[in-house]
This record gives structure tokens, C-alpha cells and sequence, in this order.
């Protein structure tokens, strides 16, 4: 009689565990990984203010403005969202948070000041950059 309690408990637990791992994962934001793509354009800067976003910034802040065009194409759905950017000249990285968009950007980005100056003077003007969105929840390296 023991045993076959044993062996009924034995096969109760195998099947609950099977039926877990062949449950899936609930879909969320979490669990949901992007492509990640590879843009390629120039770096400009612009002095901060009211973004598109939203939000008040400071020309100290870590700041970016993304192409109008894909602003209104992810109908906002960038906000708030780091993205790494790679000097083209040296690989120098660097982070900043979109919090605006920048009409006449084609492919590049807008930078703050601050920001744009973690990879060179504010007098060079614009020069080539690789960017990519990092996933939501992302935060930089200090």
C-alpha cells in the first residue's frame, strides 16, 4: 500500500512538472527582447529646454533628440529611453537619455552640451556617430 502511495505521489509530481515547463512565460516588456539596430549618422548639439517629451531639461543634463521622423513614427514610444552612442572617430561611448526630437537630424542625433562634450568641444561642431536604443530598464554605467 505504501508503495503504491509512493508511486501515485511520484507520478502526481512529474506530471505538475512537466506542465510547468511547458507553460509559457507571460509576455512583458521584460521578457520581450528587440532587435537591436545600428544607426548611423552625425552628432550635432542643441541647448535643452522643453522636449518633446515632455520634460524640462538642463543644458548639464545627458540629453538627446532623436529624428523627428522616427519620434512621430514610434508615435513617441522613445521617451525616456538611453541610448548608447559611439564616436565613429575614436569608439569613444557615451550614454544619453531621448527626451526630444530634432527635425533636421535625417539619421543622427541632437546632443545637450554637457553631453556632447563628453566626446569633444562644443567648436567641433557635429562629427560621426553609430547609436542604438538600449532596452527600457536600462540604466548607464556611472
Amino acid at each position: 500500500m505504501a508503495a503504491r502511495i509512493l508511486s501515485s505521489s511520484m507520478l502526481l509530481v512529474s506530471v505538475l512538472t512537466a506542465l510547468a515547463l511547458a507553460a509559457p512565460a507571460p509576455a512583458n516588456e521584460n521578457t520581450t527582447l528587440e532587435k537591436r539596430i545600428d544607426h548611423f549618422g552625425d552628432a550635432t548639439w542643441f541647448n535643452v529646454g522643453l522636449g518633446n517629451c515632455g520634460v524640462v531639461s538642463f543644458n548639464s543634463d545627458k540629453i538627446v533628440a532623436i529624428p523627428k521622423a522616427l519620434y512621430d513614427q514610434n508615435n513617441g514610444g522613445n521617451c525616456f529611453q538611453w541610448v548608447e552612442i559611439t564616436d565613429q572617430r575614436n569608439g569613444n561611448v557615451h550614454y544619453g537619455q531621448t527626451l526630444d526630437s530634432c527635425p533636421s537630424c535625417n539619421d543622427g542625433l541632437d546632443l545637450s552640451p554637457s553631453l556632447f562634450e563628453e566626446f569633444d568641444s562644443l567648436d567641433v561642431g557635429e562629427f560621426p556617430i553609430k547609436w542604438s536604443f538600449k532596452a527600457f530598464g536600462f540604466v548607464p554605467p556611472i
